[in-house]
């Protein structure tokens, strides 16, 4: 019998989770270098284009290569869950985008994008109100960390540049609304990412394109860094990050998926500090190394702890024909959501 011929194993539900699993994380690792370097890269545009402008091009350019990418890929192009996608686009693009960018104007890189993943944590509220996702155990203390780290950094007790902090934190808010819709759409519709991406980048710029048409202060200079810093935004921050991001919320919970974001935060203060030598005090240090090891107690808890624990019910279920509750839930992960009524 050739070796074409022999029949080839079954994979077992647990594998195939665990694959995805392994693949989402890797996901997040790209996101996190490729997010914490847009910060940097966007607030040297904005030296060159007006904030509303910027994030306009940006929205626009990138929504529109997501549509041109499915017609030539022969991808589901008709939007489900029209009035979703259009409230993602909304809350993801138009608010999140617009009002980091906003905020970036007028603060550091470094600083904006910590307050922009005070995400995370509204995360965690509004998921275990909507989605009830709730944290347990070693997550707290993660949370904990990871909040006094946030504090510090933020450093309320000084007034200082309260609009560019406003925003920033409404940007996160309106991330975090947004990955929520995600999750529902998710749940309730089986739907193409890349046309999911795409759509939700295409309502979400309509706003900011006549935003920018309005208030825009000043006229664009096309030079070579603003190219490259668009480009940056557009291809990878805008096109594939977003992909990545969308895949990710769809196999990993929403709580866990915003918790090992805020590795970005930190990457991006350290990146703003070698190019643009934003040399954060003391007290923030201390607050990224807090949040660090926030994320070493999440890591260590799903690595160490929940990953034997996983591979001993896969045992158990593949030893015994009668399957726990988690086994049962867990086998109707990968199988796809019915559409909504």
């Amino acid at each position: 019998m050739n070796d074409a011929d022999r029949p080839r194993p079954a994979v077992s539900p647990s594998a195939r989770r665990w694959s995805k699993s392994t693949l989402a994380v890797g996901g997040l690792v790209v996101l996190a270098f490729i997010w914490s370097y847009s910060w940097v890269i966007s607030k040297v545009g904005l030296d060159y284009a007006d904030p509303f402008t910027f994030t306009a091009y940006r929205a626009s350019l990138s929504g529109g290569i997501l549509l041109f990418l499915l017609v030539a890929l022969r991808r589901p192009f008709k939007p489900k869950a029209l009035a979703w996608t259009m409230l993602l686009g909304l809350l993801q693009t138009t608010g999140f985008a617009g009002l980091l960018i906003w905020a970036l104007e007028s603060g550091g890189a470094g600083k904006t994008s910590v307050l922009v993943y005070t995400m995370p944590f509204w995360l965690l509220l509004m998921a275990w109100v909507v989605l009830g996702e709730r944290l347990v155990g070693l997550q707290w203390l993660a949370v904990v960390l990871g909040l006094i780290g946030l504090i510090l950094i933020l450093s309320p007790w000084h007034l200082e540049g309260v609009k560019s902090t406003v925003l920033a934190i409404a940007a996160g808010v309106s991330w975090a609304a947004g990955t929520v819709v995600a999750k529902i759409i998710h749940k309730r519709y089986v739907v193409d990412l890349l046309s999911l991406t795409a759509w939700q980048m295409a309502f979400g710029a309509i706003p900011l394109v006549l935003v920018a048409t309005l208030v825009s202060s000043r006229p664009t200079e096309w030079s070579g860094p603003f190219i490259i810093a668009l480009g940056y935004n557009v291809i990878f921050a805008g096109c594939i990050a977003w992909i990545i991001w969308l895949f990710v919320l769809r196999v990993l919970p929403a709580g866990k998926t915003g918790l090992s974001s805020l590795a970005v935060p930190v990457l991006a203060v350290l990146m703003a500090w070698l190019q643009l030598h934003e040399q954060p005090p003391l007290g923030e240090a201390v607050g990224m190394g807090l949040i660090v090891l926030g994320l070493a107690v999440q890591a260590f808890r799903e690595m160490v702890w929940q990953g034997p624990r996983a591979r001993a019910r896969a045992r158990r279920s593949a030893d015994s024909p009668v399957r726990s509750p988690d086994d049962n839930a867990a086998a109707f992960d990968d199988m796809p959501e019915p559409p909504a009524d």
